[in-house]
């Protein structure tokens, strides 16, 4: 099996979902590239047995308070099956951003999770429809405060800013003042029903009604078209838009090939590939807005199954605390200490479910600070030396495979292989042989040479875990 096909396979695998494990990626490869890109893009079925998970985790049912959320989301990114389902989930969530600090109903804003879980792969328009109507952004963003007679211009504008056309493209601007103005007048009546009292039942979801009442009526001009426009029509004419083209397709890039330049850049600033961008712009409206075909034309092209795209991104917290606990295969299925490991993001500054501000959170280098990189280290290393579980067994299993007794040379670059493939820079693969070269040799024949094989590889891969190479993904 070529090392260049499982690299590929692996980078597949990290970017369409949050990593596998060898034996997975070996599987897939056995089935073929494509097949593998369309059965991401179409999952079949269930991708996780919910009623094991609820009968384990009922409280999963009510979310009383975010961290109920917070875990339910970690376990289903973990063990879905359906993995890039799980991906659009957490994708779509850095960008329609909506805070559970202000919403302050946790199962209303995990419904929203839900929602991009469900559309995600859709067409674009239906689900700039479904937020729009998704309770915990009307009222995360006041629309609920929005009327025909007192306009909120929160959600008109962030909608266009934030959420499908960006302030600019190409030195240019996308929109003026007069279009938010004219954008929030036509999401007007757009609000929530009221809710039943509190008790004896305890808190229940938002809901969304139109009140036609409220909604102001009266004629629109929204760039450069006019009429009685209702936010259904803002919706249509924003997707039509080269900017809305360009945005999601520079959206796509940042989070699936490389990292980019902050968003509020970009009116500015090139696309890091201006070509690629071109292409995905070209299928968002050669499939009519479909995203899923998007995905499609990405995960198949050139410059996603480059070389230079591997490791070119830093990874999210998410992505590197459930990227690890699929590769040891940590709480594949219901046990004790879930909680603990579903708050790590947060420590490590993304907590799911309530970004920090609408803009969402400040990604690639800004991931890592002082702070963060210990707690990062910390976590993936207390993991990759714990050889009880089942996924480090395996590597060490496969390594001790490759030979009766294995130079230190070889215990650097298995191990290097098994938690990427990493393509470590020469001064970090010398740091590593260094260290390995002080035991000598790893033979593996009895009882008491596996365990010192076992012990010496797992210090390795915590090593590895400290390493610069291993924040890329």
């Amino acid at each position: 099996m070529a090392d260049q096909d499982v690299g590929l396979m692996a980078h597949l695998m990290r970017r369409a979902g949050f990593g596998a494990s060898r034996d997975e990626v070996e599987a897939r490869l056995a089935q073929g590239y494509e097949k593998t890109v369309e059965e991401l893009l179409n999952p079949e079925g269930p991708g996780i047995d919910e009623d094991l998970m609820l009968r384990a985790y009922p409280s999963y049912l009510d979310k009383a308070a975010i961290e109920t959320g917070q875990t339910e989301w970690v376990y289903r990114m973990i063990n879905n099956r359906n993995q890039l389902q799980e991906k659009m989930g957490l994708f779509w969530h850095t960008i329609f951003c909506t805070g559970d600090s202000k919403v302050d109903n946790a199962r209303t804003t995990y419904l929203q999770i839900q929602m991009f879980r469900e559309y995600g792969m859709g067409n674009f328009r239906d689900l700039l429809m479904y937020l729009s109507r998704d309770p915990a952004m009307l009222y995360y963003l006041d629309n609920i405060e929005s009327h025909k007679g007192a306009v909120n211009e929160n959600y008109g504008r962030e909608l266009l800013e934030l959420f499908s056309m960006g302030v600019g493209k190409d030195g240019g601007f996308n929109y003026t003042e007069d279009d938010v103005k004219a954008c929030a007048r036509a999401f007007t009546g757009w609000n929530l029903a009221p809710t039943i009292p509190v008790f004896p039942y305890g808190r229940t979801p938002f809901q969304f009604r139109y009140d036609p009442a409220d909604h102001d009526d009266s004629e629109k001009t929204f760039l450069g078209e006019t009429g009685r426009w209702n936010g259904d029509d803002i919706i249509g004419i924003i997707c039509k838009q080269p900017a809305t083209a360009r945005f999601i397709s520079r959206k796509m890039y940042d989070f699936f090939v490389a990292d980019e330049q902050p968003v509020p850049a970009w009116r500015l600033t090139e696309p890091r590939d201006p070509e690629a961008i071109n292409i995905l712009e070209q299928s968002y409206f050669d499939s009519g807005y479909d995203t899923r075909a998007m995905l499609r034309v990405l995960f198949n092209s050139d410059f996603f199954k480059s070389e230079a795209a591997r490791n070119a991104k830093i990874k999210s917290p998410a992505e590197m605390v459930i990227g690890t606990l699929r590769m040891v295969g940590a709480h594949q299925e219901p046990q004790p200490g879930l909680f603990d490991a579903a708050m790590e993001p947060k420590y490590m500054g993304m907590e799911l479910l309530n970004p920090p501000t609408v803009e969402g959170w400040h990604t690639g280098k800004e991931w890592i600070d002082s702070g963060t990189l210990v707690d990062r280290i910390n976590f993936a290393s207390a993991y990759l030396g714990n050889t009880e579980l089942p996924g480090v067994k395996s590597m060490v299993n496969r390594l001790m495979a490759r030979g009766k007794t294995l130079s230190p040379e070889e215990l650097v670059e298995g191990c290097l292989d098994l938690v990427g493939p990493l393509d470590a820079v020469d001064s970090t693969r010398q740091l590593l042989l260094s260290h390995a070269r002080e035991g000598g040799a790893l033979p593996h024949g009895t009882k008491a040479e596996q365990a010192e094989f076992r012990r010496r590889m797992a210090e390795m891969l915590q090593l590895i875990a400290a390493t610069a190479e291993f924040q890329f993904g």
